[in-house]
């Protein structure tokens, strides 16, 4: 599949693709499900990797127009890729701080908030400063400044060092965050 920019070898992924900025990236998957799913997207002609066939029989690209139309459809609220993108990035932000020795500093505090924003930045594939403003709730950094973080990630055993965050758990943790502080600020 060099063409759809993505190799598949067994359960193992490579995607390649040029994102926003004509940034080039790699990524790199294990899922034997999606695998299977993009072999057999291979057979479709066009070199658009993201397409399906549709009642009509006619091949469809999958757009980002579509996508948001979908999550619309299915949610009946008005969430975009964009909102989960930014919800990726707010967990990601609360795991990295949350897992971060405590500052003893509000110096300290902000080199931290430095360190995780580029660690988010890089997995997102965005620059530090359109990650802070776009892809991270505030709310999740003003608490960390304030010398709070999100409950549930400090590394409390060796067990959870060896398995590292369950993302369910870390999500929960986070929504649960949010919605008291937004209580807080409300009431």
């Amino acid at each position: 599949m060099q063409d759809r920019h993505v190799d598949v070898k067994g359960s193992k992924l490579r995607f390649r693709f040029r994102g926003k900025s004509g940034r080039e990236h790699e990524v790199d998957v294990t899922d034997r499900r999606l695998a299977r799913i993009l072999l057999k997207l291979q057979d479709l002609p066009g070199t658009s990797l993201f397409q399906y066939v549709d009642d009509e029989e006619n091949v469809r690209e999958i757009t980002s127009q579509a996508v948001n139309e979908y999550l619309h459809e299915i949610t009946g609220e008005d969430f975009t890729a964009k909102d989960f993108r930014t919800w990726a990035g707010t967990v990601l932000a609360a795991i990295a701080l949350g897992t971060t020795a405590a500052s003893e500093t509000k110096k300290q505090a902000k080199a931290n908030i430095k360190h995780a924003i580029s660690a988010v930045a890089e997995i997102l594939g965005n620059t530090p400063a359109v990650c802070r403003r776009c892809y991270i709730h505030p709310t999740i950094l003003e608490a960390y400044l304030n010398g709070n973080s999100v409950n549930g990630f400090k590394p409390r055993s060796q067990e959870f060092e060896r398995r590292g965050v369950d993302l369910a758990s870390a999500q929960a943790a986070v929504l649960k965050f949010l919605q008291g502080n937004s209580s807080e600020k409300s009431g």
